[in-house]
Protein backbone atom coordinates (compact mmCIF):
# COMPACT_ATOMS: atom_id res chain seq x y z
CA UNK A 1 0.00 0.00 0.00
CA UNK A 2 2.95 2.56 0.97
CA UNK A 3 4.19 2.05 -2.42
CA UNK A 4 1.58 2.29 -4.54
CA UNK A 5 0.25 5.18 -3.21
CA UNK A 6 3.94 6.79 -3.09
CA UNK A 7 4.14 6.24 -6.92
CA UNK A 8 0.29 7.90 -7.18
CA UNK A 9 1.47 10.84 -5.69
CA UNK A 10 4.76 11.22 -6.98
CA UNK A 11 3.41 10.80 -10.70
CA UNK A 12 0.42 13.00 -10.08
CA UNK A 13 3.03 15.91 -9.00
CA UNK A 14 5.15 15.20 -11.57
CA UNK A 15 3.47 14.30 -15.28
CA UNK A 16 0.06 16.05 -15.30
CA UNK A 17 0.00 18.65 -12.40
CA UNK A 18 0.53 22.26 -13.15
CA UNK A 19 3.30 23.30 -14.72
CA UNK A 20 3.87 26.47 -13.15
CA UNK A 21 2.96 28.50 -9.93
CA UNK A 22 1.69 31.90 -11.27
CA UNK A 23 2.85 34.60 -9.00
CA UNK A 24 3.24 38.25 -9.05
CA UNK A 25 6.68 39.55 -10.11
CA UNK A 26 8.86 40.00 -6.78
CA UNK A 27 9.70 43.88 -7.71
CA UNK A 28 5.73 44.91 -8.39
CA UNK A 29 3.87 41.82 -5.50
CA UNK A 30 0.71 43.64 -6.28
CA UNK A 31 0.67 44.06 -9.86
CA UNK A 32 0.02 41.05 -12.15
CA UNK A 33 3.64 40.87 -14.75
CA UNK A 34 1.55 40.17 -18.19
CA UNK A 35 4.48 38.44 -19.76
CA UNK A 36 4.79 36.13 -17.21
CA UNK A 37 0.71 34.99 -17.72
CA UNK A 38 1.59 34.78 -21.27
CA UNK A 39 4.12 32.84 -20.84
CA UNK A 40 1.86 30.56 -18.47
CA UNK A 41 -0.54 29.97 -21.06
CA UNK A 42 1.95 29.32 -23.15
CA UNK A 43 2.89 26.49 -21.21
CA UNK A 44 -0.15 24.79 -20.67
CA UNK A 45 -0.71 24.75 -24.48
CA UNK A 46 2.91 23.49 -25.24
CA UNK A 47 3.67 26.53 -26.35
CA UNK A 48 7.55 26.34 -24.55
CA UNK A 49 9.71 28.06 -26.91
CA UNK A 50 7.07 31.00 -26.76
CA UNK A 51 6.85 30.51 -22.94
CA UNK A 52 10.62 30.68 -23.06
CA UNK A 53 11.11 33.89 -24.87
CA UNK A 54 8.68 35.16 -22.35
CA UNK A 55 10.65 34.27 -19.26
CA UNK A 56 13.95 34.97 -20.32
CA UNK A 57 12.85 38.79 -20.93
CA UNK A 58 11.69 38.73 -17.62
CA UNK A 59 15.12 37.87 -16.61
CA UNK A 60 16.80 40.50 -18.92
CA UNK A 61 14.59 43.17 -16.96
CA UNK A 62 15.29 41.85 -13.28
CA UNK A 63 18.78 39.78 -13.59
CA UNK A 64 19.09 39.69 -9.61
CA UNK A 65 15.39 38.21 -8.66
CA UNK A 66 14.23 34.92 -8.57
CA UNK A 67 11.09 35.29 -10.57
CA UNK A 68 12.52 35.21 -14.25
CA UNK A 69 14.69 31.49 -13.74
CA UNK A 70 11.75 29.93 -11.36
CA UNK A 71 9.33 30.10 -14.74
CA UNK A 72 12.25 29.36 -17.16
CA UNK A 73 12.53 26.40 -15.19
CA UNK A 74 8.89 25.28 -15.41
CA UNK A 75 9.62 25.15 -18.99
CA UNK A 76 11.85 22.63 -18.70
CA UNK A 77 9.91 20.95 -15.73
CA UNK A 78 6.53 21.57 -18.79
CA UNK A 79 8.46 19.45 -20.68
CA UNK A 80 9.19 16.64 -18.32
CA UNK A 81 5.48 16.64 -17.50
CA UNK A 82 4.57 16.29 -21.71
CA UNK A 83 6.83 13.34 -21.78
CA UNK A 84 10.17 14.80 -22.80
CA UNK A 85 12.84 13.15 -20.80
CA UNK A 86 15.77 13.25 -22.58
CA UNK A 87 18.79 13.24 -20.36
CA UNK A 88 19.17 16.97 -21.67
CA UNK A 89 16.06 18.04 -20.68
CA UNK A 90 16.51 17.09 -16.71
CA UNK A 91 20.19 18.30 -17.09
CA UNK A 92 18.53 21.49 -17.89
CA UNK A 93 15.74 21.08 -15.66
CA UNK A 94 18.50 20.50 -12.64
CA UNK A 95 20.62 23.50 -13.44
CA UNK A 96 17.75 26.13 -13.92
CA UNK A 97 16.04 25.08 -10.05
CA UNK A 98 19.53 25.25 -8.81
CA UNK A 99 19.89 28.82 -10.19
CA UNK A 100 16.64 29.77 -9.20
CA UNK A 101 17.90 29.00 -5.61
CA UNK A 102 20.55 30.31 -5.66
CA UNK A 103 18.89 33.57 -7.13
CA UNK A 104 16.66 33.47 -4.30
CA UNK A 105 19.37 32.80 -1.20
CA UNK A 106 21.73 35.53 -2.71
CA UNK A 107 18.58 38.39 -2.03
CA UNK A 108 17.94 37.24 1.27
CA UNK A 109 21.14 37.03 2.01
CA UNK A 110 22.65 40.52 0.72
CA UNK A 111 19.32 41.71 -0.68
CA UNK A 112 16.24 43.08 0.62
CA UNK A 113 13.73 39.89 0.11
CA UNK A 114 10.08 40.31 0.26
CA UNK A 115 7.62 37.50 0.43
CA UNK A 116 7.56 36.63 -3.08
CA UNK A 117 11.58 36.22 -2.90
CA UNK A 118 10.70 33.18 -0.25
CA UNK A 119 7.64 31.91 -2.55
CA UNK A 120 9.87 31.29 -5.53
CA UNK A 121 12.63 29.78 -2.76
CA UNK A 122 10.05 27.46 -1.92
CA UNK A 123 8.63 27.04 -5.28
CA UNK A 124 11.98 26.02 -6.41
CA UNK A 125 12.86 23.94 -3.39
CA UNK A 126 9.47 21.85 -3.63
CA UNK A 127 9.83 21.40 -7.05
CA UNK A 128 13.47 19.97 -7.54
CA UNK A 129 12.48 17.57 -4.23
CA UNK A 130 9.62 16.17 -6.54
CA UNK A 131 12.50 14.61 -9.26
CA UNK A 132 13.64 13.08 -6.40
CA UNK A 133 11.23 11.65 -4.79
CA UNK A 134 10.55 10.13 -8.62
CA UNK A 135 13.74 8.84 -8.24
CA UNK A 136 13.68 7.31 -5.47
CA UNK A 137 15.56 9.81 -3.59
CA UNK A 138 13.47 9.58 -0.41
CA UNK A 139 15.41 11.48 2.09
CA UNK A 140 17.06 13.92 0.03
CA UNK A 141 13.55 14.98 -1.50
CA UNK A 142 11.88 15.57 2.41
CA UNK A 143 15.00 17.37 3.13
CA UNK A 144 13.89 19.62 0.20
CA UNK A 145 10.55 19.75 1.36
CA UNK A 146 11.39 20.62 5.24
CA UNK A 147 13.02 23.53 3.52
CA UNK A 148 10.56 24.29 0.74
CA UNK A 149 7.72 24.77 3.36
CA UNK A 150 9.63 26.84 5.69
CA UNK A 151 10.29 29.16 2.99
CA UNK A 152 6.67 29.37 1.91
CA UNK A 153 5.39 29.75 5.57
CA UNK A 154 7.81 32.28 5.97
CA UNK A 155 6.17 33.83 2.68
CA UNK A 156 3.04 33.54 4.03
CA UNK A 157 3.51 35.74 7.38
CA UNK A 158 5.28 38.31 5.58
CA UNK A 159 1.76 38.94 3.35
CA UNK A 160 -0.91 37.23 5.39
CA UNK A 161 -3.45 38.07 2.44
CA UNK A 162 -2.07 36.01 -0.27
CA UNK A 163 -4.17 33.64 -1.26
CA UNK A 164 -1.73 31.96 -3.80
CA UNK A 165 1.13 30.75 -1.30
CA UNK A 166 -2.05 28.32 -0.42
CA UNK A 167 -1.68 26.25 -3.15
CA UNK A 168 1.78 25.02 -2.29
CA UNK A 169 0.96 24.72 1.30
CA UNK A 170 -1.90 23.06 0.40
CA UNK A 171 0.37 20.61 -1.71
CA UNK A 172 2.39 19.49 1.33
CA UNK A 173 -1.10 19.11 3.56
CA UNK A 174 -2.85 16.86 1.55
CA UNK A 175 0.45 14.53 0.34
CA UNK A 176 2.03 14.23 3.51
CA UNK A 177 -1.30 13.00 4.94
CA UNK A 178 -1.69 10.34 2.13
CA UNK A 179 1.95 9.10 3.09
CA UNK A 180 2.24 5.79 5.31
CA UNK A 181 5.04 3.90 7.50
CA UNK A 182 8.24 5.15 7.39
CA UNK A 183 7.47 7.99 4.63
CA UNK A 184 5.18 9.29 6.82
CA UNK A 185 6.96 9.28 9.91
CA UNK A 186 9.61 11.43 7.69
CA UNK A 187 6.63 13.45 6.43
CA UNK A 188 5.72 14.23 10.32
CA UNK A 189 10.03 14.04 11.05
CA UNK A 190 11.13 16.50 8.96
CA UNK A 191 8.14 18.82 7.29
CA UNK A 192 4.70 18.20 9.75
CA UNK A 193 2.18 15.91 9.90
CA UNK A 194 -0.19 15.86 7.22
CA UNK A 195 -3.65 16.97 6.81
CA UNK A 196 -6.01 15.91 3.92
CA UNK A 197 -8.98 18.00 4.76
CA UNK A 198 -7.08 20.93 5.56
CA UNK A 199 -5.40 20.52 2.47
CA UNK A 200 -8.22 20.14 0.02
CA UNK A 201 -9.84 23.54 1.98
CA UNK A 202 -6.63 25.31 0.81
CA UNK A 203 -6.31 24.27 -2.33
CA UNK A 204 -10.11 25.13 -3.14
CA UNK A 205 -9.23 28.62 -1.91
CA UNK A 206 -6.14 29.03 -4.11
CA UNK A 207 -8.57 27.63 -6.67
CA UNK A 208 -11.36 30.08 -5.74
CA UNK A 209 -9.80 33.20 -4.67
CA UNK A 210 -5.71 33.21 -5.63
CA UNK A 211 -4.87 36.10 -8.31
CA UNK A 212 -2.75 34.08 -10.25
CA UNK A 213 -2.71 30.31 -9.19
CA UNK A 214 -6.20 29.66 -9.43
CA UNK A 215 -5.68 27.36 -12.85
CA UNK A 216 -3.18 25.30 -11.14
CA UNK A 217 -4.88 24.55 -8.13
CA UNK A 218 -7.95 23.50 -9.91
CA UNK A 219 -5.82 21.23 -12.15
CA UNK A 220 -4.32 19.73 -8.86
CA UNK A 221 -7.56 19.17 -7.69
CA UNK A 222 -9.07 17.45 -10.88
CA UNK A 223 -5.97 14.82 -10.56
CA UNK A 224 -6.88 14.44 -6.81
CA UNK A 225 -10.20 13.70 -7.42
CA UNK A 226 -9.88 11.96 -10.53
CA UNK A 227 -7.19 9.37 -9.24
CA UNK A 228 -6.76 9.55 -5.62
CA UNK A 229 -10.44 10.69 -3.90
CA UNK A 230 -12.31 8.56 -6.78
CA UNK A 231 -14.65 11.47 -6.86
CA UNK A 232 -15.32 11.93 -10.07
CA UNK A 233 -18.36 14.31 -10.10
CA UNK A 234 -15.99 16.92 -8.48
CA UNK A 235 -13.46 15.98 -11.10
CA UNK A 236 -15.75 16.46 -14.36
CA UNK A 237 -16.15 20.46 -14.51
CA UNK A 238 -13.08 20.76 -13.74
CA UNK A 239 -11.49 18.97 -16.52
CA UNK A 240 -13.59 20.19 -18.65
CA UNK A 241 -12.48 23.80 -17.72
CA UNK A 242 -8.65 22.77 -18.47
CA UNK A 243 -9.50 21.28 -21.79
CA UNK A 244 -11.80 24.41 -22.72
CA UNK A 245 -9.22 26.84 -22.14
CA UNK A 246 -5.96 24.87 -22.97
CA UNK A 247 -6.90 23.19 -26.36
CA UNK A 248 -3.99 22.52 -27.91
CA UNK A 249 -2.78 20.04 -25.19
CA UNK A 250 -4.84 16.90 -25.92
CA UNK A 251 -4.33 15.53 -22.46
CA UNK A 252 -6.71 17.78 -21.18
CA UNK A 253 -9.33 16.46 -23.37
CA UNK A 254 -8.00 12.96 -22.39
CA UNK A 255 -9.15 13.84 -18.56
CA UNK A 256 -12.81 15.10 -19.88
CA UNK A 257 -13.36 11.23 -21.45
CA UNK A 258 -12.08 9.53 -18.39
CA UNK A 259 -14.29 11.84 -16.07
CA UNK A 260 -16.96 10.55 -18.38
CA UNK A 261 -16.02 6.92 -18.15
CA UNK A 262 -15.69 6.48 -14.30
CA UNK A 263 -19.20 8.18 -14.22
CA UNK A 264 -19.90 5.64 -16.68
CA UNK A 265 -21.74 8.55 -19.28
CA UNK A 266 -20.97 6.58 -21.87
CA UNK A 267 -22.53 8.29 -24.14
CA UNK A 268 -20.44 11.53 -23.53
CA UNK A 269 -17.28 9.79 -23.61
CA UNK A 270 -18.19 9.05 -27.15
CA UNK A 271 -18.60 12.68 -28.14
CA UNK A 272 -15.22 13.32 -26.72
CA UNK A 273 -14.01 10.83 -28.59
CA UNK A 274 -15.52 12.10 -31.51
CA UNK A 275 -13.79 15.28 -30.78
CA UNK A 276 -10.13 13.63 -31.22
CA UNK A 277 -10.93 11.90 -33.94
CA UNK A 278 -12.70 15.01 -36.20
CA UNK A 279 -9.58 17.79 -34.72
CA UNK A 280 -6.89 14.75 -36.06
CA UNK A 281 -9.26 14.52 -39.79
CA UNK A 282 -9.32 18.98 -40.01
CA UNK A 283 -5.74 19.78 -38.43
CA UNK A 284 -3.70 21.11 -41.18
CA UNK A 285 -0.36 19.61 -40.31
CA UNK A 286 -0.01 16.19 -40.69
CA UNK A 287 1.93 15.95 -37.36
CA UNK A 288 -0.69 17.54 -35.41
CA UNK A 289 -3.12 15.44 -36.93
CA UNK A 290 -1.56 12.19 -35.58
CA UNK A 291 -1.05 13.26 -31.94
CA UNK A 292 -4.48 13.62 -31.92
CA UNK A 293 -5.14 10.21 -33.67
CA UNK A 294 -3.24 8.60 -31.42
CA UNK A 295 -4.67 10.44 -28.11
CA UNK A 296 -8.49 9.31 -29.20
CA UNK A 297 -7.28 6.03 -29.97
CA UNK A 298 -5.19 5.72 -26.54
CA UNK A 299 -9.11 6.66 -25.11
CA UNK A 300 -10.74 4.50 -26.69
CA UNK A 301 -8.63 1.54 -25.45
CA UNK A 302 -8.28 3.24 -22.37
CA UNK A 303 -12.26 2.48 -22.58
CA UNK A 304 -11.70 -0.93 -23.64
CA UNK A 305 -9.31 -1.39 -20.84
CA UNK A 306 -11.49 -0.36 -18.06
CA UNK A 307 -14.31 -2.70 -19.40
CA UNK A 308 -12.18 -5.62 -20.03
CA UNK A 309 -12.07 -5.75 -23.31
CA UNK A 310 -8.59 -6.51 -23.34
CA UNK A 311 -8.28 -7.55 -27.26
CA UNK A 312 -9.76 -4.77 -28.62
CA UNK A 313 -7.42 -2.33 -26.21
CA UNK A 314 -4.59 -4.29 -27.15
CA UNK A 315 -4.78 -3.89 -30.87
CA UNK A 316 -5.45 -0.16 -30.56
CA UNK A 317 -2.53 0.06 -28.14
CA UNK A 318 -0.34 -1.84 -30.46
CA UNK A 319 -0.97 0.35 -33.65
CA UNK A 320 -0.64 3.25 -31.60
CA UNK A 321 2.82 2.29 -30.09
CA UNK A 322 4.06 0.73 -33.50
CA UNK A 323 3.34 4.10 -35.54
CA UNK A 324 3.78 7.07 -33.00
CA UNK A 325 6.98 8.84 -33.78
CA UNK A 326 9.64 9.26 -30.05
CA UNK A 327 10.57 12.20 -31.11
CA UNK A 328 6.97 14.34 -32.08
CA UNK A 329 5.13 12.64 -29.52
CA UNK A 330 6.88 10.42 -26.67
CA UNK A 331 3.86 9.67 -24.11
CA UNK A 332 2.43 7.60 -27.22
CA UNK A 333 5.30 5.14 -27.12
CA UNK A 334 5.85 4.62 -23.64
CA UNK A 335 2.61 5.08 -21.98
CA UNK A 336 0.55 2.27 -24.59
CA UNK A 337 3.72 0.40 -24.22
CA UNK A 338 2.85 0.53 -20.14
CA UNK A 339 -1.00 -0.32 -20.76
CA UNK A 340 0.18 -3.37 -22.44
CA UNK A 341 1.94 -4.60 -19.92
CA UNK A 342 -0.95 -3.69 -17.77
CA UNK A 343 -2.80 -5.68 -20.18
CA UNK A 344 -0.82 -9.22 -19.57
CA UNK A 345 -0.78 -8.95 -16.03
CA UNK A 346 -4.57 -8.80 -15.80
CA UNK A 347 -4.59 -11.78 -18.41
CA UNK A 348 -2.24 -13.64 -15.90
CA UNK A 349 0.54 -13.13 -18.33
CA UNK A 350 3.29 -12.23 -16.12
CA UNK A 351 6.21 -12.97 -18.34
CA UNK A 352 4.52 -11.04 -21.19
CA UNK A 353 4.37 -7.76 -18.81
CA UNK A 354 7.83 -8.08 -17.43
CA UNK A 355 8.74 -7.53 -20.98
CA UNK A 356 6.57 -4.84 -21.81
CA UNK A 357 7.81 -3.53 -18.56
CA UNK A 358 11.79 -3.94 -19.54
CA UNK A 359 11.15 -2.21 -23.00
CA UNK A 360 9.88 0.68 -21.17
CA UNK A 361 12.95 0.48 -18.84
CA UNK A 362 14.98 0.60 -22.08
CA UNK A 363 13.74 3.53 -24.42
CA UNK A 364 15.63 6.55 -24.49
CA UNK A 365 12.79 8.54 -23.23
CA UNK A 366 10.12 6.59 -21.13
CA UNK A 367 8.43 9.65 -20.59
CA UNK A 368 7.78 9.34 -16.76
CA UNK A 369 6.25 5.74 -18.19
CA UNK A 370 9.31 4.22 -16.86
CA UNK A 371 8.20 4.81 -13.03
CA UNK A 372 5.55 2.68 -13.13
CA UNK A 373 7.11 0.66 -15.22
CA UNK A 374 9.56 -0.06 -12.70
CA UNK A 375 6.97 -0.50 -10.10
CA UNK A 376 5.06 -3.23 -11.60
CA UNK A 377 8.27 -4.43 -12.10
CA UNK A 378 8.19 -5.96 -8.54
CA UNK A 379 4.36 -5.96 -8.37
CA UNK A 380 1.86 -7.33 -10.95
CA UNK A 381 -0.45 -4.41 -11.94
CA UNK A 382 -4.47 -5.05 -10.00
CA UNK A 383 -7.93 -5.27 -11.51
CA UNK A 384 -8.81 -2.32 -9.05
CA UNK A 385 -5.65 0.44 -9.99
CA UNK A 386 -6.36 3.77 -10.52
CA UNK A 387 -3.58 4.47 -13.41
CA UNK A 388 -5.78 2.10 -15.92
CA UNK A 389 -7.55 4.94 -16.94
CA UNK A 390 -4.47 7.12 -17.12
Amino acid sequence: MKDRVLFLLALILLLWLPRAEARAPATQPNIADPDIIRGIEHLYNLEFDRAAELFRRKIATVPNEPTGYFYLAMVSWSRLAAGFWSPDVIKTYGERIDRTVAVARRVIKEGEPNSYTYFYLGGALGYKGRLLLMQRQYLSSFFLAKDAVKALKVCQKMDPTNKDVLYGLGIFDYYTARLSGVLKFLSFLLIHKGDKEEGLRKLHTAASEATYSTIEAKSLLLHIYLFLEAEYQKALPLTREMAQKYWKDPRHLYLVGVAYLRLNRIEEYEGVLNDFYHRARTLMSSQESMIWQNWGSYLEASYCLLQGRYNQARSLLETIHEKTDAQVDPSMVAWPLLKLGMIHDLEGAREQALECYRQIMELQNGAGAQFLAERYTRRPVMANDPFLGY
